[in-house]
């Protein structure tokens, strides 16, 4: 009978390496591994960005920079938080962030810079609506125009708000 193996004999042969049991499960490990990172990154994702508490100017000097009708006495938290939302609803965390630079400066850096200056909310309200180019390199700060001059205003005083990247600079 040729070509017929006998009745004890293994058809896959005998000469296969067997795997060893304990790379079945690093195998599975690594696998978990991966799924707790892909949901980690999910969770940050979904959870929104980490803003640092809103500090820097004092409460009276940023009301007035955002409203010029408010007085010295207003409370000024509302609306930075108003600001802080709108910045965080709108695409400006695309190109932005609080302390590191992407497509464009961060909002320290920017609030380093123009912070200063007297019409300085004024100037990155009207910068937030109508964008420009060149004030930071190549990059293009695109067009708002679906924000009103008080939204761009909320907006700019919670950025001029924000501590100096640098200890010691207020």
């Amino acid at each position: 009978m040729a070509g017929q193996l006998p009745p004890d004999a293994d058809d896959e042969g005998d000469d296969a390496p067997h795997r060893p049991r304990w790379l079945g499960w690093a195998l599975v490990v690594f696998m978990l591994l991966v799924a707790l990172g892909v949901f980690n990154i999910g969770w940050r994702i979904m959870r929104g960005p980490a803003v640092a508490p809103v500090a820097g100017l004092p409460a009276a000097a940023v009301a007035a920079a955002a409203d010029p009708n408010a007085g010295a006495g207003t409370d000024a938290g509302p609306r930075l938080l108003a600001g802080k939302a709108l910045v965080e609803g709108n695409d400006c965390l695309r190109c932005h962030g609080l302390v590191r630079h992407y497509v464009g400066p961060s909002f320290q850096q920017i609030a380093e810079r123009y912070r200063a200056r007297e019409d300085a909310a004024d100037y990155l309200a009207r910068k937030i609506r109508e964008g420009g180019a060149g004030e930071w390199g190549r990059a293009i700060m695109p067009r708002h125009p679906h924000l009103d001059t008080a939204q761009s205003l909320q907006m700019a005083a919670w950025l001029l708000s924000l501590p100096s990247a640098e200890p010691g600079k207020s």
